[in-house]
């Protein structure tokens, strides 16, 4: 049974913003949504998403505008703050003001920690955080967790391996923590001493007892391994480019290092991917980044539809 009536007109800042429950049921309908193609077509119309984009984005914003537009929804935004208004100083309170005026629903990439929460305060309509800084990416966590849930079959009872930049890493840092919400859950996180786990995730972990270790050997981990979630070393999160070029190859997937892995392993990957894992991986099995970019259109068709009530209304 479907629980997302306590969906509609409610902001997503961070994935502890949905409840389990209500996050089982945003999985089942994209599930339903996969497999029915005509389900939920149309049941947009009307409406409007305004996608405002402070920092650059491929997956993130054109899954968005997909999914928007095969609801029969449209769209409008920007896709860099240099074509917005941000460049002749306007506030982003105002911005907010603005395009909440105009829209149904906004999604928001900022570059500055807080900003979706601030984004919520100041909308008339439902705010998405489609990434705020090094905080918070809570659409990429569902996309994460129904990948997880459709290659595994479960969310629990597993060993997840975080590998790459986790200082910076938004992705990493939401994924952990809505994976703390689950039982049996153990994490292992792979990283150069420079790109540690921040410690406020850590404690996080911490105080709700959850299993994990960290480490600089990604080879030795393999083996361990139910998931393994890589991710590339963010150049434009560095300060001296120096650090980032004697960082950013730290760690490359290739054939011999997953020979180690289980055949059962998914290795995950939130892309863009530069160099971390080598293209000769993309034709090995365990390979489900690709897929897990489609299943985050999908989650996002079932997020609309939920937010903007309009799956609601296709029920009764």
């Amino acid at each position: 049974m479907l629980n997302l009536s306590g969906l509609i007109g409610k902001s997503l800042v961070e994935p502890e913003d949905f409840s389990l429950d209500e996050m089982e049921s945003l999985f089942q309908l994209s599930e339903k949504i996969e497999k029915e193609e005509k389900y939920l077509r149309e049941s947009c119309r009307g409406k409007l998403l305004a996608a405002l984009f402070f920092e650059p984005s491929t997956r993130t914003r054109l899954s968005f505008e997909a999914a928007m537009l095969r609801l029969g929804g449209s769209c409008l935004g920007f896709a860099e703050p240099g074509s917005s208004s941000a460049v002749k100083g306007e506030s982003l309170a105002d911005t907010i003001r603005m395009a909440s005026g105009y829209a149904d629903i906004i999604v928001m990439r900022n570059p500055k920690e807080g900003a979706a929460l601030l984004a919520s305060r100041f909308s008339t309509v439902p705010v998405i955080n489609a990434g705020d800084g090094g905080h918070h990416h809570p659409t990429q966590t569902l996309t994460d967790l129904l990948t997880i849930k459709r290659l595994i079959g479960k969310i629990e009872n597993i060993t997840v391996g975080f590998c790459g930049d986790l200082k910076f890493g938004r992705t990493v840092h939401s994924l952990s923590k809505a994976l703390s919400r689950y039982r049996n859950i153990r994490m292992v996180f792979i990283s150069p001493a420079e790109l540690v786990l921040p410690e406020y995730i850590k404690n996080i972990l911490k105080n709700k007892n959850i299993d994990f270790i960290e480490n600089e050997n990604m080879e030795k981990l393999m083996p361990e391994l139910d998931v393994l979630y890589m991710t590339r070393v963010q150049k434009e999160r560095f300060f001296n480019e120096d650090d980032y070029i004697r960082l950013k190859d730290t760690y490359v997937l290739n054939s011999e290092k997953i020979s180690a892995g289980r055949e059962n392993l998914i290795v995950l990957h939130p892309l863009p991917r530069v160099n971390e894992i080598s293209v000769e991986i993309d034709s090995d099995p365990r390979a489900a980044y690709f897929k897990q970019a489609k299943y985050g259109m999908y989650v996002r068709m079932a997020l609309l539809a939920s937010i903007l009530g309009v799956e609601q209304e296709t029920l009764c």
